[in-house]
């Protein structure tokens, strides 16, 4: 009896070592994920200002040129 529960007690050792790995895994993608999204929303940040810059280009060019010919 005490070899069989001796056995039972190594067997849950090695079974919650394995879920400690999957759960360390599992938290490594999340942060791998969190890190991508704020990356991608930085990109689409970026994006945005610089195509607020170019129309505020576009519309000062508009202007002028309205200027120049009236």
């Amino acid at each position: 009896m005490g070899r069989v529960c001796a056995l039972l007690a190594l067997a849950m050792l090695v079974a919650g070592c394995g879920l400690a790995g999957t759960g360390a895994t599992t938290a490594a993608q999340a942060e791998s994920a969190a890190q991508q999204a704020a990356q991608a929303q930085a990109v689409q940040d970026q994006v945005r200002r610089q195509i607020d810059a170019a129309q505020e280009k576009a519309a000062e060019q508009r202007r002028a040129a309205e200027a120049d010919g009236q």
